[in-house]
């Protein structure tokens, strides 16, 4: 499947930090005196618990800017991911948009005349750095408003243990190469047999159903849109990769007690580091969470429905500045917010994918001295696919998709119909 795809988030937080202002300054947006400027950003937790919650990246940030720009003071209010996009959306509508926000779509925003262009805000040295398929995927009629923050691609993760116990792979542990969806199927059911919670968990649930569903359709040749970039969700491949989950995975009861809907991914994947999860995808940010519990863990692409070569997904989260006369204060925040050290400090912290030229290749020599659980995430990132993110429709396509798609998994679901309403309502939203 080709096309270009375009991404939100990864990982997801249960931590809401928004009574927290990450400043020392008390006023809230515009002018704080006669020349001082207050710019308010909100941002994504990519934290999974408050003590590595991204409120302290964020502060030192801050800190870091308002000790370079005197006269600027930064307030930075951070979300959760399963909330964020929609308080931007609430501050927008009420007329008090950020100046600055770090979230999940920025399309619809600059349909509507509310965002800054890259080459409005940031100087050519920091514009030039973003990685070229993520800083073409941040165009709107070939202007480019959205910036990549960070990226992340997925693999197949199964637990070492769990898999050797069930027979599935030899005691040494080493060397699975599942080709098919035959072959996890088979897995699972190995790993039921043996008394595994969950052999294969399916997050579905509000928090990232939109990328589960992606990966899925993805290696069954499908995916949201055509080569000609029109959405085709209710594609036939498509149909038959829900078919599968729901008749072959659900419905045989290798899907854990959770129905898919209902289970969110940072809910998967703390049961993975508690052991109650033999295979699932993920994302880098599961590797610190994975051997911080001890549990030993194995990585591959996700297969494909035949074993035939499918495209995997990848992700990019995005920032995007509104239109609230600080033009000039958000352009320097922003080449901050990238010069190099600002970008290895918070991909290290949550093992997460640069977004610019400048980190990739900081990133590539970390892989090759100490850090080589990385490699395989970094490798497929650049003929990764994307979300649609460049189409204003995305925001509500994408969250058409988490309302409905877990229904299509349970038994009696209706794949088919389902696809064809959230299709029809996407091609209307999106008309060539």
């Amino acid at each position: 499947m080709k096309g270009r795809y375009l991404s939100l988030a990864a990982s997801g937080a249960a931590l809401c930090l928004t009574a927290v202002t990450l400043t020392g300054c008390g006023a809230v947006g515009g002018l704080t005196g006669d020349n001082e400027v207050t710019l308010r950003v909100v941002a994504a937790d990519y934290g999974d618990n408050p003590q590595n919650s991204s409120a302290a990246y964020w502060k030192d940030l801050a800190a870091g800017f308002e000790k370079a720009n005197p006269g600027t003071k930064v307030e930075v209010s951070v979300y959760s991911w399963s909330e964020v996009d929609a308080k931007v959306a609430e501050m927008v509508k009420a007329g008090k948009a950020p100046d600055i926000a770090q979230i999940g779509a920025y399309a619809d925003y600059a349909a509507a005349d509310k965002l800054y262009s890259t080459a409005e805000l940031l100087s050519v040295k920091t514009e030039a750095d973003f990685l070229g398929p993520l800083a073409d995927a941040g165009k709107v009629k070939q202007v480019q408003y959205g910036m990549p923050f960070v990226a992340s691609t997925r693999l197949l993760f199964y637990n070492e243990k769990l898999l050797a116990d069930a027979g599935v792979i030899g005691k040494d542990a080493k060397g699975w190469q599942p080709k098919s969806w035959a072959d996890l199927e088979a897995a699972a059911k190995k790993l039921k047999a043996a008394g595994v919670p969950t052999p294969f968990a399916l997050p579905l649930g509000r928090e990232e159903a939109q990328a589960e569903t992606m990966m899925w359709m993805l290696a069954g040749g499908g995916g949201y849109t055509d080569n000609e970039e029109q959405y085709s969700i209710d594609s036939a491949d498509n149909v038959k990769a829900l078919e599968f989950l729901r008749d072959k995975m659900v419905g045989q009861g290798l899907t854990g007690p959770v129905e898919p809907g209902k289970l969110d991914r940072q809910a998967a994947f703390e049961a993975f580091t508690k052991g109650e999860v033999g295979m699932l995808n993920g994302h880098p940010t599961l590797l610190k969470q994975a051997e911080a519990k001890g549990v030993k863990y194995g990585m591959v692409p996700l297969p494909t429905a035949t074993g035939s070569e499918e495209p995997s997904m990848g992700v990019a989260d995005w920032v995007m500045a509104f239109k609230n006369g600080h033009r000039e204060q958000s352009g320097k925040f922003l080449d901050f917010l990238y010069q190099p050290k600002n970008v290895s400090a918070f991909t290290e912290k949550y093992d997460l994918l640069p977004a610019t030229t400048s980190g990739y290749q900081a990133k590539q020599a970390a892989t090759a001295g100490g850090a080589p659980q990385l490699k395989p995430f970094l490798t497929a990132l650049p003929g990764s696919r994307l979300y649609p993110v460049g189409k204003k429709s995305w925001a509500g396509v994408s969250e058409d998709i988490k309302q409905k798609i877990g229904k299509t998994v349970q038994p009696g679901g209706q794949p088919a119909k389902v696809l064809e309403e959230i299709s029809t309502a996407a091609r209307a939203a999106d008309p060539r």
